[in-house]
Parts: structure tokens; C-alpha cells; sequence
């Protein structure tokens, strides 16, 4: 491989911005909510996939907005809805004789906004999921 000045430069802008893309992904979290993803991780690294997040694309009305959360292998699943003025919508636990670590619940949105799941693995890994559900009527007030 012949090594060029250009190549060498189109490396190292590439790697930056590799390294950028986690700040990206985490500046759309208010500070409840980033607080709320950084207790639950406990410092471990966030890695889409191995979550599935079942939440209509538009909800009539933000006061019973169906949901459901399927994590294979999950000790614990923090559900946030990121637009809520309190983010922390639940929190299921699983204990050794769960037969499946999945939950379903209504919850309240106030308007449209993104939901995000983390599931916490028997490994110590925290697999994220995350939907956008457009709400037509506001459920919190709003």
C-alpha cells in the first residue's frame, strides 16, 4: 500500500470523526435524562441492538401510549421518554426465574418525542433501542 499525504490526512479526519460521533449521540439528552442513562449504566459502554422497543409511530393521545420492551438475556430495562419533563417513565427488573425478560405498559407523553430503552445484560453490557412516537394530543398537560 502506498501511503499518500492525502490518504494519510483523509485517515485521521476520519478517525475524528469516529471519536465525535458518542458526544453526537448524547447531546439530544437533557441533563435528567443523561443522569438517569448514567446511573443505570454504571460506566459501561452503550451498543445498539439486542433490544426490541414495540411503540405506535403516531399516538393519538399522549395519555395512554402503548409500549412494549423485549431484552433476551436482560437483568434490568430502563424505559425514557426524552420530551417528558420527568424522563424516567419505568424501570422493570428481572430476577433468575423470569421465564422472559420482556414487559408491556401504557405510558404518558407529552408531546412528540423519542423514547429510549436500555437494557442492562447478565454481562454487564447496556444494549440500547430507540423510537420516535408523534403524539397528536398531548398526555402530561402539554
Amino acid at each position: 500500500m502506498n501511503l499518500t499525504r492525502r490518504s494519510a490526512l483523509a485517515i485521521g479526519a476520519g478517525a475524528i470523526v469516529v471519536t465525535m460521533l458518542p458526544l453526537g449521540a448524547r447531546a439530544d439528552l437533557s441533563d435528567d435524562a443523561q443522569a438517569l442513562v448514567d446511573e443505570f449504566a454504571g460506566g459501561a459502554e452503550l451498543s445498539e441492538g439486542g433490544v426490541t422497543l414495540t411503540a405506535p409511530e403516531i399516538a393519538e393521545n399522549g395519555n395512554t401510549v402503548p409500549i412494549s420492551v423485549d431484552a433476551p438475556g436482560a437483568e434490568s430495562i430502563l424505559v425514557l421518554a426524552l420530551g417528558n419533563p420527568v424522563p424516567g417513565v419505568a424501570e422493570f427488573k428481572f430476577g433468575p426465574l423470569a421465564g422472559a425478560q420482556k414487559a408491556s405498559t401504557r405510558i404518558r407523553l407529552m408531546e412528540t418525542q423519542d423514547l429510549l430503552v436500555l437494557a442492562k445484560m447478565d454481562d454487564g453490557s447496556v444494549k440500547t433501542a430507540r423510537a420516535e412516537v408523534k403524539v397528536t394530543i398531548g398526555g402530561c398537560g402539554g
